[in-house]
């Protein structure tokens, strides 16, 4: 059976199943119960921020949707549609959306890659996978996808295999982003791309202070009223401040072995949009 494939034996009924890569265990594994990394805001042992961030995603994904909308004032849905636009795929690509959540990239690339492409939509977390299963199978999208439970940092794999691998606001909650980037240069083709959508840093002063005002005071009231958790809301603000900024994300990218590496700044920095090829 192809690694990077595990679920083609279903991939012809109507509901393909999630594969659970052993997510949990890869993440356990990873992280170093010595070391520390930043939580939001606060520094914690790495293998309790694998707990917290899957706690805050648990408690998200219902209203996952829902929240982006009101954050972002529907926003989010220009800076994935410039990611897919930008992605220019093609028909019978393979395709690794990471840190997937419901399923907006998945959903656009899937009928492009078609008939004989694939796209596989990857989440640590089980909640937002199923979350974005679920919408998916609601839309009348399952030829050619699969889903599957994986960790970002140690992905399940075969080498070389992707033609583009996508990542939307997901790698800010990796506990060990180098990590992540080399296991990502890995899984692509000779040729392949890597596209990172994050949130990351305001460029303009005016904005910036705008910015703040909403991140800190307004956002957790809206997670309180809508998701009646304000402080999964806490952290994602904060976890957006303690992201690394465009120029040490390329860096990074550059480090793990991609080349041509870019970024567009959008909405004035308050999204970027980071781009590497591996040759």
């Amino acid at each position: 059976m192809n690694q990077a494939s595990p679920a083609s034996s279903e991939a012809a009924t109507d509901t393909p199943p999630i594969v659970d890569k052993g997510a949990d265990k890869a993440a356990d594994t990873v992280a170093d119960t010595e070391k520390t990394t930043h939580f939001g805001f606060e520094q914690v042992p790495e293998a309790e921020k694998v707990q917290r961030v899957r706690q805050v995603f648990d408690s998200v994904a219902s209203n996952y949707d829902l929240m982006n909308d009101l954050m972002s004032l529907g926003i989010h849905r220009l800076w994935k549609r410039f990611t897919i636009d930008l992605a220019g795929v093609h028909p019978g690509w393979k395709i690794l959306d990471l840190a997937g959540g419901t399923g907006d990239l998945a959903a656009a690339f899937a009928p492009l890659v078609a008939p004989e492409g694939e796209v596989i939509l990857s989440d640590i977390n089980a909640a937002m996978l199923q979350e974005g299963r679920n919408r998916l199978i609601n839309k009348g999208l399952t030829q050619g996808l699969n889903y599957v439970q994986a960790n970002a940092e140690a992905l399940p794999f075969a080498s070389n295999h992707f033609n583009l691998v996508t990542m939307a606001f997901g790698l800010r909650n990796v506990t060990n982003k180098q990590a992540a980037l080399e296991s990502i240069f890995r899984v692509l083709k000779p040729g392949g791309r890597l596209l990172v959508l994050e949130f990351s840093e305001v460029k303009l002063p005016v904005l910036k202070q705008m910015y703040d005002l909403y991140s800190f005071q307004i956002l957790p009231r809206l997670g309180e009223m809508v998701a009646k958790d304000a402080e999964s809301y806490r952290y994602l603000a904060e976890s957006i401040r303690m992201h690394p900024n465009q120029e040490t994300l390329k860096q990074m990218m550059e480090q793990a072995g991609f080349e041509r590496c870019s970024y567009h700044n959008l909405t004035g920095g308050v999204v970027a949009l980071h781009s590497g090829y591996k040759f």
